[in-house]
């Protein structure tokens, strides 16, 4: 019996189709046939034309390299590239220098090239149908996922992050402590002409023009008077 799994995504929909080899089971036993083994996989994504589609060695090239490249993206690993890019039915993904994007190509068994690129948005709906699928124990629960370690040459750094961080920290405090021992030194004053005398206020000035100082003439006339 033929039966087909549908696993819908925002972006991304992966349709599986295959056979269930359990030719007794009714729908009243069991509403839901196990696919044991499968004949095609597609996969569809929103605002895309093209479609990729394969038989079983397609859709196993598929979910390998997928679940790889998306756990060595996530952890900012440098992916490897493969010498089986013209081997028919392998799927090979990599990244567009200096763009959000992906680049998946697939040549099929007639020798047809397909490559498409995805937003890291439809990559990531992409492998969560995939998680999707391996979660579903109704659908080729036989088929398991082997990811290879990744070579030491490919990984980032393994220091932790507070032995690489040391060096940025250090530099920030002390940045912070000079910025605070020039805070705490006062400013200097501006040093005063000795020539240089203070400039009267404009209420002095005023004060000065209502309150006329005395002239020589009457002290003068003062003083001969007192004699």
């Amino acid at each position: 019996m033929i039966v087909k799994r549908e696993y819908i995504l925002p972006n991304c929909t992966l349709i599986l189709s295959g056979m269930s080899e359990d030719s007794s089971t009714t729908e009243s036993d069991h509403p839901t046939p196990v696919m044991s083994s499968i004949l095609s996989a597609e996969c569809n994504f929103v605002g895309l034309n093209k479609s990729l589609s394969g038989e079983k060695d397609f859709f196993d090239s598929l979910i390998a390299t997928v679940s790889s490249y998306a756990q060595q993206f996530l952890s900012g690993s440098r992916y490897p590239r493969s010498n089986n890019k013209d081997k028919p039915n392998v799927i090979e993904i990599e990244k567009v220098e200096n763009k959000n994007l992906h680049r998946l190509s697939w040549r099929s068994a007639d020798k047809e090239q397909v490559e498409i690129e995805l937003t890291t948005i439809q990559l990531f709906d992409l492998v969560e149908a995939i998680d999707q699928f391996f979660e579903d124990r109704l659908t080729l629960p036989d088929l398991q996922l082997k990811l290879k370690p990744l070579s030491k040459r490919y990984r980032s750094s393994d220091e932790p992050i507070a032995k690489r961080s040391a060096p940025a920290a250090f530099g920030l405090a002390s940045l912070t402590l000079s910025g605070l021992i020039l805070f705490l030194i006062p400013i200097p004053e501006k040093a005063r002409s000795p020539i240089e005398s203070p400039q009267p206020t404009p209420t002095e000035q005023k004060q000065e023009e209502e309150d006329p100082q005395p002239s020589n003439s009457s002290t003068d006339s003062n003083n001969d008077t007192s004699q």
